[in-house]
C-alpha cells in the first residue's frame, strides 16, 4: 500500500479504536512470546556470557519473526485480494500506534486530579509509569505525567511512524518487539543485566532518531502553542537532554521541560528501591496538574507534526522511485 496513505490511514484508526483491551494485540503476543522466552532459555546455573548469549538469541528471534511474520501475512493477505491488504496493512499498522491510549490514559490521570482525588490518581498513574506511585504527591504524580507522555510521544508514536515511513509495517513491527524486549527485560537490575543486555542496546539505538525528531518536534509545537516557551524548550533540550539514565528518554523530557518550565528528573522508587536521578531544568519550578494537561495537549500536536513528516517524506520517496523508473 502507498505509506502516503497508509500512514494517515493507520493514524485516523488509532483515533478511533485507540487499545481496545480486549483485542488480541501483537504487543500482547509479543509478551507472551518473551515470557515464554526467557522461562525456556534462562537457567539459573547460566555463567554471565551465557545468560548474555540467551538473551541476545530471544531478542535476535523475537525481532526477525516480528518483521517476517508480519511481511507473510500482508504478503499472503494481497494475494487473496488487493482490498483485503489494504485493509491487513492498515490493520496492523494501527497496532503499532498508541496515540489515542497514551492521550486518554494521561486524561485519566489528570481527570482524578482535577476532581481532588489523589488516590485515583495514583491508581490510574499507576497503568502508565513503573516507578511506585502509592506515595506521590501533586507534584510528582503531574511530573510523572509529563515524563511519561515526553517519552511515550517517542516510542509510542514518532518512532513507529518513522519505521512505518522507512520500511512499512513489518520495520515498525519490528521496532514494537524492540521496544517491548526493552520493556519487559531491558533492565539493568541483577535478574537481567546480563540477560537483557542485548534488548536494552538495541533499543537504545532504535530509538535515538526518534526520541530526538520527538525533542525537535515539541520544540515546533511549542512554537504554535502561546503559552509554551520554544526558546526555552530548545536550550533545556540541548543541555539537560543526556542527564537522564536513558540516551534516548532524556531528549524528550528535556525539550518538554523547557516548553513548560518545568522541573522534572530527580529520584523516583521502583519496587522500594530508591532510583537517583539528576534532574532536568533545575531552575524550573515543580509542575502542576495544569503543566500535564498542556503537556498532553502538545504530545497531540507533535503526533500530527510526525504524521505529517512521515506522509511528506513518503511522498518524496515515492516521486523519487518513479522518476528513477523513467
Amino acid at each position: 500500500m502507498n505509506r502516503c496513505a497508509l500512514l494517515p490511514a493507520a493514524y485516523l484508526l488509532d483515533q478511533i479504536a485507540g487499545d481496545p483491551e480486549w483485542f488480541p494485540h501483537p504487543v500482547r503476543i509479543m509478551g507472551l512470546a518473551i515470557t515464554r522466552g526467557e522461562a525456556f532459555l534462562r537457567k539459573s546455573d547460566r555463567s554471565k556470557a551465557e545468560e548474555l548469549i540467551a538473551g541476545t538469541v530471544l531478542t535476535a528471534e523475537l525481532v526477525t519473526v516480528s518483521y517476517s511474520l508480519t511481511q507473510l501475512i500482508i504478503r499472503q493477505t494481497y494475494r487473496r485480494s488487493k482490498l483485503l491488504g489494504w485493509l491487513m496493512e492498515i490493520l496492523l499498522g494501527w497496532t503499532c500506534l498508541a496515540a489515542r491510549n497514551l492521550r486518554q490514559e494521561a486524561t485519566a490521570v489528570t481527570e482524578a486530579l482535577d476532581s481532588g482525588n489523589i488516590v485515583l490518581a495514583r491508581k490510574r498513574l499507576a497503568r502508565i509509569v513503573g516507578r511506585d506511585t502509592l506515595q506521590l504527591d501533586i507534584h510528582e504524580i503531574s511530573r510523572a505525567v509529563i515524563e511519561t507522555v515526553a517519552e511515550s510521544a517517542s516510542d509510542g508514536i514518532i518512532a513507529p511512524l518513522f519505521y512505518m515511513t522507512l520500511g512499512g509495517v513489518p520495520l515498525a513491527m519490528a521496532y514494537k518487539a524492540v521496544n517491548t524486549l526493552d520493556s519487559m527485560i531491558g533492565h539493568k537490575d541483577a535478574r537481567y543485566f546480563y540477560f537483557g543486555k542485548a534488548a536494552a542496546r538495541l533499543d537504545d539505538v532504535a530509538n535515538y532518531l526518534p526520541a530526538r525528531i520527538t525533542a525537535l518536534g515539541i520544540v515546533v509545537a511549542s512554537q504554535l502553542d502561546r503559552e509554551a516557551h520554544p526558546y526555552s524548550a530548545w536550550r533545556t533540550w540541548l543541555r539537560d537532554g543526556s542527564k537522564h539514565k536513558s540516551p534516548n528518554a532524556g531528549q524528550p523530557e528535556g525539550a518538554m521541560s523547557g516548553a513548560l518550565q518545568v522541573r522534572l528528573g530527580g529520584d523516583n522508587t521502583y519496587n522500594g528501591e530508591l532510583i537517583p536521578g539528576e534532574p532536568i531544568g533545575e531552575e524550573f519550578p515543580a509542575p502542576w496538574r495544569e503543566h500535564a494537561r498542556k503537556a498532553t495537549r502538545m504530545v497531540s500536536v507533535v503526533a500530527l507534526l510526525g504524521l505529517g513528516a512521515g506522509m511528506l517524506l513518503a511522498a518524496f520517496a515515492q516521486a523519487g522511485r518513479s522518476k528513477w523508473r523513467h
